[in-house]
């Protein structure tokens, strides 16, 4: 955005056009009060401000700090080259003092892509702003500090670009700490190597709600791309948290099933991210699939294919990235004890048969990894003994994910569950063994074409735990196993 300022001679008044909306309307008292509190002089003229592309519409408090400096250019108390190959971004207190403003990390990379130099905005966002290079950027406290810099008054040095480095920090809990359930952590396991969907089933109090937030403690480590792109987002949804302008840990977004569409997904008069992607690159986790609006599971299918998910409005459109794991745990049924050994269901079949129908046959379809999660028996559960601890897990994850950055480097693909067709028949090939078995299961298992995509992209995933560059038998038998039971 562009803004554009005018003085004319006429009665004294301020008029802001340009579509925008009540907060950028009311930077007109914001900004007046803070021209005359910074010791400045407010011109006595008809002052006209206009925000270009005019078509567009505008909001937030973000243009305060433009429209300053364009009303003291206007009125020459600043000289215009002053501003050249600069761009302003800032909130104004009525001290003129300046306050944090959303979507900072987002702007500066649009300045270094528009061939700006510099970028001033306040003091509190310029940690998150320097983690673009080949961008200066200048920190303000306030209006007067920033036109004292610029006359060369009281010049400000350039905020110190940090060195990014990435470290781990293991998020939930270690998967040493969860009792039985071996081939559960197995299938997450799988999971976190390929970036594989999974769904948990089994009674209440097996484990599932705590075997999903142990999944961060075994996820990789992400890349500095991974986490700028992750930052960016929160940036925009004014979620980055305090004294934090870069985000280390992989998301785990954990919605209530009463969450609405617009809140899974996004939306809003003013497109913001929802869930999906405040997920992007990290965990999506639904508790209680089922209970879940089937409106707002079924959104859930494109974005599982596309990685990115479109909010359309009559005044546009914008897209936000979605590349998530998703990862949901349910009960068999209303009661939970289907199927259980031990406790016996007093749900009737048919409405076994409609808990389980909420969830659609493309949705499950799209999930790779069904895996049922039986009741832990007393011994398990008093045995001292602890399992094998996270860190030793996520070695091997990241081991196979290393593996799969290698193959698909020339992809621009980072893991095995974003393949599409042509990249499975590349890498995913069989030997005459495997083709048999996979032959037998298609048949008997009734699958479609995308789950057998699925299946060999799983087979694909263990041959990269197991170190193995060909798919075996084995490992495509494996794969199989976490195909769905109940509904077929």
């Amino acid at each position: 955005m562009e803004v554009e300022v005018d003085t004319s001679r006429g009665l004294p008044s301020f008029i802001i056009v340009g579509l925008p909306d009540t907060a950028v309307q009311e930077s007109r008292e914001r900004v007046q009060a803070a021209v005359k509190n910074a010791g400045l002089v407010f011109p006595r003229q008809r002052v006209t401000v206009n925000l270009a592309p005019a078509a567009l519409r505008k909001e937030g408090p973000a243009y305060d700090l433009p429209i300053a400096l364009g009303v003291l250019a206007a009125s020459e108390q600043i000289h215009p080259d002053w501003l050249d190959g600069t761009m302003a971004v800032g909130e104004l207190s009525l001290d003129g003092s300046l306050r944090h403003v959303r979507g900072v990390l987002p702007m500066a990379a649009l300045a270094r892509e528009g061939g700006f130099s510099r970028i001033v905005l306040p003091a509190a966002d310029a940690a998150e702003a320097a983690l673009i290079p080949e961008i200066e950027v200048i920190p303000i406290e306030s209006l007067t500090a920033l036109v004292n810099h610029l006359s060369g008054v009281v010049p400000i040095q350039p905020y110190e670009r940090p060195e990014i480095m990435i470290e781990h920090e293991p998020g939930g809990m270690d998967l040493q700490e969860v009792k039985g359930q071996e081939h559960v952590k197995r299938a997450l396991e799988v999971a976190a190597a390929g970036g594989h969907n999974v769904l948990m089933a089994g009674p209440p109090g097996a484990g599932k709600t705590l075997l999903a937030r142990s999944l961060p403690s075994i996820l990789p480590t992400m890349t500095v791309e991974e986490a700028l792109d992750v930052t960016r987002i929160y940036s925009v949804a004014d979620q980055l948290p305090p004294d934090t302008p870069l985000l280390h840990t992989r998301p785990f977004r954990s919605p209530h099933h009463t969450i609405s569409h617009a809140g899974l997904v996004g939306g809003g008069n003013w497109p913001r991210p929802g869930e999906i992607s405040l997920a992007h690159r990290g965990v999506l986790f639904l508790d209680e699939f089922p209970e879940f609006g089937m409106r707002v599971l079924e959104v859930l299918r494109q974005p599982l294919e596309d990685k990115v998910v479109t909010i359309s409005r009559a005044r546009g459109s914008a897209s936000f990235p979605a590349n998530f794991m998703l990862v949901g745990a349910m009960n068999p049924c209303p009661c939970g004890y289907f199927g259980d050994p031990v406790k016996e269901c007093s749900c009737s079949l048919s409405t076994v048969t409609r808990y389980q129908k909420r969830i659609s046959g493309p949705l499950l379809d799209r999930i790779d990894i069904h895996v049922e999660v039986p009741r832990v028996d007393f011994d398990k559960l008093t045995d001292d003994r602890l399992g094998e601890t996270s860190s030793a897990v996520r070695a091997r994850v990241e081991s196979a994910r290393e593996r799969q950055r290698h193959r698909l480097a020339s992809t621009g693909l980072t893991c095995n569950a974003d393949l599409g067709p042509g990249d499975v028949r590349r890498h995913c090939q069989l030997d005459d063994a495997g083709r048999s078995l996979i032959r037998q299961a298609m048949s008997q298992l009734q699958m479609t074409a995308r789950a057998f995509h699925r299946v060999l992209k799983i087979a694909r995933t263990i041959a990269d735990l197991a170190g193995e560059a060909e798919i075996a038998p084995s490992h495509l038998a494996e794969a199989l196993q976490y195909r769905p039971r109940r509904w077929g």
